[in-house]
């Protein structure tokens, strides 16, 4: 059971990506189904969980139970796909949504009977009525009936709407904001943050009179620091809502502007849930009957569950007619418009290849990497992914497979999962990975490090090639750059041998597109390798890392240029 302490919205921030909890759900239920949740189940999770090959944690952390209850006790249990009392077990949902053929639509419907409170979310004596939501439904209908809302509006205003009877008076403070923000567009970014320290004020108002405005993290008890922690927690609830309402499939987000929308082949399903599932919280007295209730694989009931409903939308994508739809029954018809939703998106793909490859891109691919730099868009570890593998694809002519998630459109959704590289190009006779990072300084080491040479060389035994690989990062950490020039120098097996990973600071990737660019001709997988084999060259010749890095950037330099 959580406690409801604050007096604002908040939602599951692990994990960051909904799809990544899939595998970890099954191996928990796979191999501790009818045990206790205790510290020794939890603690074996963990190190169970640190052998798999999707792993992206520490599995050498210290408080491995706290770990564990991470993991699991958030998003799979308050989404009701586990029942951790008075056993593990994998309820209807659970097994629908982890080996159920449609995973987004099952996440939908749990994302509508979350609520405040609940038997899992009780609320503390001093906050008693404060809650009473069901808060991915009411920012739905924000959305809905805004036409769009951002990240701003959504983590100033919204997340403090705790009941949904407050959901006009919150309606009306984002439309006074979006009238307000036009007579602040040379200092947008001063208002907004002007704007949520006047918002947060009057929301914890009485915790500020009453003096209490330490938090559980620090000692430190003044107002800067209260107003701090509850800035930076907002950010990142705003953050899990935007990803988790993506993940349903009817939400577009437009990274540039940060804002999401819904498509507008999916409003007849959005409106149908706005009409149709009941705004009051259930059972917040009774876990037994809100088991029952959250618990339900085939509840609350959407639009697509109506045959009639997916035969007019399948004829609304598609060439079908009606007469070749009416004899299936719901789930071909289900099958069918996945089918036709799939082979959408790789046309769209296709053609964003196909345009890519001509260079007709080139201005906006350099003109996004300057965006991410600056901090210009949402999700900029999503972004620097999408926009590498164009810059990849744009670079020669060989098959580039980014390992990342498009959505139903074409768009970037999601990052590559942990076990893969980012990206992976095929040029016949060698292979090169690219991996990428927004991480700076000791933390870009810890995480990026070893997962880097581990992919490397798992590509490496798996394509039976000469391989390669791009690390690229805004600023490569010093400790990064000598860990793969050590690592580059010495035969380990489990890498593959000697390992050959090139770090490029973004500034220099850049320069090597804007090379290819002015070459007289479309660069070839030859090309590409002569730039590898010559940095590769040049370490052998380097005193230290140091002295390699400033090899690089000649490489870099020289590349191309006759």
């Amino acid at each position: 059971m959580a406690y409801l302490k604050n007096r604002a919205l908040f939602f599951t921030t692990s994990p960051r990506t909904p799809s990544k909890m899939i595998p970890e759900i099954q191996l928990l239920c796979e191999h501790f189904t009818g045990r206790k949740w205790n510290k020794q189940s939890q603690i074996e999770f963990v190190d169970l969980l640190a052998q798999s090959n999707f792993f992206e944690g520490n599995g050498s952390a210290n408080n491995k139970d706290f770990s564990a209850r991470d993991r699991i006790n958030r998003a799979p249990k308050a989404l009701g796909f586990v029942d951790l009392s008075p056993h593990i077990e994998l309820t209807d949902a659970g097994k629908a949504f982890i080996y159920g053929k449609r995973p987004q639509e099952v996440f939908l419907r749990q994302l509508l009977k979350f609520q405040f409170p609940s038997p899992y979310h009780v609320e503390i004596d001093t906050i008693k009525g404060t809650f009473f939501i069901k808060p991915y439904l009411e920012i739905m209908r924000l959305v809905r009936d805004l036409g769009s809302m951002s990240f701003d509006e959504l983590k100033i205003f919204a997340l403090m709407m705790t009941d949904y009877r407050q959901y006009d008076i919150v309606k009306e403070s984002i439309l006074d904001f979006r009238t307000e923000k036009e007579f602040h567009k040379g200092r947008y970014k001063k208002f907004v943050d002007e704007k949520w320290t006047e918002v947060l004020l009057q929301t914890y108002s009485d915790y500020i009179d009453a003096g209490k405005t330490k938090t559980r993290e620090t000692t430190d008890k003044s107002l800067k620091k209260f107003l701090s922690t509850k800035k930076r927690n907002t950010r990142d609830y705003a953050d899990a809502c935007f990803r988790y309402l993506r993940y349903t499939g009817l939400v577009s987000i437009s990274h540039k502007n940060r804002s999401i929308s819904f498509y507008t082949d999916k409003l007849k399903e959005v409106d149908f849930i706005l009409e149709t599932v009941d705004r009051k919280p259930v059972f917040t007295d009774d876990m037994d009957r809100y088991k029952l209730y959250l618990f339900n694989a085939s509840s609350p009931v959407l639009y697509v569950d109506n045959v009639d409903n997916i035969i007019d939308y399948i004829m609304r994508i598609s060439e079908y007619t009606k007469r070749q739809l009416i004899e299936m029954n719901i789930d071909e018809l289900k099958d069918l418009c996945s089918s036709i939703v799939e082979q959408r998106k790789k046309a769209v793909i296709r053609a964003q290849v196909e345009e890519i490859k001509s260079y007709a891109l080139y201005s906006e691919i350099i003109d996004t990497f300057n965006e991410i730099i600056s901090d210009g868009y949402y999700d900029a570890p999503l972004m620097l992914e999408y926009n590498t593998w164009r810059a990849m694809t744009m670079l020669d002519g060989g098959n580039i497979r980014g390992n990342f998630n498009f959505d139903d459109a074409g768009h970037p959704l999601s990052t590559a999962s942990g076990n893969m590289p980012d990206i992976e190009c095929d040029y016949n006779d060698f292979v090169l990975s690219v991996e990428v990072t927004m991480q700076k300084g000791q933390r870009q080491y810890e995480s990026e490090g070893e997962p880097v040479a581990r992919h490397f060389g798992q590509m490496k035994k798996r394509k039976g090639k000469e391989a390669y690989c791009l690390f690229i990062a805004p600023t490569i950490n010093k400790a990064c750059l000598a860990h793969f020039f050590a690592l580059n120098k010495i035969g380990i097996s489990y890498y593959g041998g000697k390992t050959k990973i090139i770090p490029l600071e973004l500034d220099q990737f850049m320069r090597l597109i804007e090379n290819s660019y002015n070459y007289h001709t479309q660069p070839t997988p030859q090309d590409i390798r002569q730039f590898l084999d010559e940095v590769m060259l040049q370490e052998e010749f380097a005193m230290d890392e140091n002295d390699w890095n400033n090899k690089i950037q000649n490489c870099v330099t020289q590349w191309l240029v006759t």
